[in-house]
Parts: structure tokens; C-alpha cells; sequence
């Protein structure tokens, strides 16, 4: 089986890889760091649409989501957004923890694993 290999960074990661089926997005962090909770939220989300998209995939097709917060008190303005963005006739599985992110000024991360 193939593996295809989408957005690659350099000699450090992509952004997706699709294997067997499997489309598995890597951490996506917001690219406009100045946003609030909800802001960054929305923005991680349009990219992982995105990639899903690119890789033939769509957010009814997300099997699981971890999510790092860099403060648990942002964590009912994320679901706010999250809630109005995910399928809910698909619901995936999804844990949330705190964590500190690569850059202080980012509040959220997701990463997932879809079905193609």
C-alpha cells in the first residue's frame, strides 16, 4: 500500500499522511497567533477541513481528535466552536488535555485521524 504524503515541512514532518484508508492530520495550530480562544479555534479547524479535503476525506469521516489546550479555562469557548463545527450526526472520539504548546501565544492544537 502507498503512502502519500501531504504538505511536508522541511526534514521535519507533514501535515497529513494517508495509509491504508487512514488520513492522519498532525497537530494543527492556528496561523494568527494574535486571535482569542475562539478565533484560533475556528482557524485550526478551516485547516484541518482543508486537509481533509486534499486528501479525499471530509469531518463526518473523523474516527478520533486529541486536543491540547495551553489553559483548561479555554476549554468551553473551544467547544463552543468545536460543537458548531463537527458533524454531530458523526461524533468522533476526542480527548482534550492541557498542555504547553511550542509557542505561548498559542491557545489550541488538534490532531485527528480520519476514515478516506
Amino acid at each position: 500500500m502507498n503512502i502519500v504524503r501531504h504538505n511536508p515541512h522541511g526534514r521535519l514532518l507533514c501535515d497529513a499522511v494517508e495509509y491504508n484508508g487512514l488520513v492522519f492530520l498532525g497537530g494543527q495550530v492556528p496561523r494568527d497567533l494574535s486571535q482569542d480562544i475562539k478565533g484560533q479555534t475556528a482557524d485550526v479547524l478551516q485547516q484541518i477541513d482543508a486537509l481533509l479535503a486534499k486528501a479525499g476525506s471530509h469531518k463526518s469521516k473523523i474516527i478520533s481528535a486529541n486536543v491540547w489546550l495551553a489553559d483548561m479555562r479555554h476549554r468551553e469557548a473551544m467547544n463552543e466552536v468545536w460543537s458548531n463545527w463537527v458533524d454531530a450526526n458523526n461524533l468522533p472520539c476526542r480527548a482534550t488535555v492541557e498542555a504547553k504548546l511550542a509557542d505561548p501565544r498559542m491557545l489550541v492544537e488538534i490532531a485527528c485521524i480520519a476514515a478516506k
